[in-house]
């Protein structure tokens, strides 16, 4: 079979994990540690009712106000957190036309259903191992976006700020412009506070802090801000180069595990190429 015509079916996974709306995000969010997932169902009464996904939790989780003002993971309901109404697909529908969809609605995931019951899940990182991707023709430059950067001392609210704005992942620098990690989603939903919290992590991780920061001496400079960009972010960072292939940056994806590649000619940032970048790519 062509690559053109592969369909859900094809490359949906299964099973699918699933949570009620009454279960707690401490609950869903240990499912997606321990299966090593980004989102999981919420279903009701045998009834597709919505989506929790790690972005939901991390944006969330860290803008609940003052510490004295939030409630742990395990006192809240699914429910508060989950996009209701997901968008779902047929089992014949078109890998194409998924990734489209993808696009055009900013999601991650779509449910499959067959006849009323949900039969599997299409994701991105799904369309990501198909062959479909793996065909792409033209290289990274031809599709890489700048890159939006942070200081490691800028604050947690700063990146969430920025990063829901932008929609964007973010790449750490160091004062001195060295690349010193990138910021995800995943690193807001997991990182190392809130998983002590909800007891996926037991022992205390301490924060790392520098004496020396040419930030200053305001709200975003170390000694005052008890999480920064550094804290939260993964380290290292994968790279590739410009002139290589699409599908060379889809296998390099794949076998690092990450959804974004700096890309970097001659020791400097020149930009970053995401998932999407490749999904716009498959859409086509």
């Amino acid at each position: 079979m062509s690559a053109s015509f592969l369909t859900a079916r094809d490359v949906m996974s299964t099973p699918v994990f699933a949570v009620t709306p009454g279960d707690t995000v401490a609950h869903a969010r240990n499912l997606m540690v321990r299966h090593g997932i980004s989102r999981v169902l919420v279903i009701d009464a045998k009834k597709l009712t919505g989506i929790l996904t790690k972005k939901d939790i991390g944006y969330h989780l860290q803008q609940q106000g003052a510490a004295w003002r939030r409630r742990p993971p395990d006192q809240i309901p699914v429910s508060e957190y989950a996009t209701p109404g997901p968008v779902v697909v047929a089992p014949e529908t078109l890998l194409r036309t998924i990734a489209g969809i993808f696009l055009a609605k900013n999601i991650g995931c779509v449910p499959v259903v067959d006849h009323g019951t949900v039969a599997g899940i299409v994701t991105r990182t799904d369309l990501m191992k198909s062959a479909l991707a793996a065909s792409l023709k033209g290289t990274v430059h031809d599709v890489m976006e700048d890159a939006v950067t942070v200081n490691r001392w800028h604050s947690l609210a700063h990146v969430i700020t920025l990063m829901k704005e932008r929609d964007e992942k973010l790449v750490v620098i160091n004062n001195d412009g060295s690349m010193a990690g990138i910021i995800t989603e995943t690193n807001l939903a997991f990182h190392d506070e809130d998983r002590k919290r909800s007891g996926v992590i037991q022992e205390d991780v301490p924060l790392r802090r520098h004496e020396n920061t040419s930030i200053g001496s305001g709200s975003d400079s170390p000694e005052n801000v008890p999480v920064t960009a550094g804290d939260v972010m993964t380290s290292p960072v994968i790279t590739v180069a410009p002139e290589r292939s699409l599908p060379y940056a889809v296998g390099l994806m794949q076998k690092e595990q990450v959804n974004n590649l700096v890309v970097v000619e001659n020791d400097t940032i020149v930009g970053i190429i995401r998932r999407d970048d490749i999904l716009k790519e498959v859409a086509k």
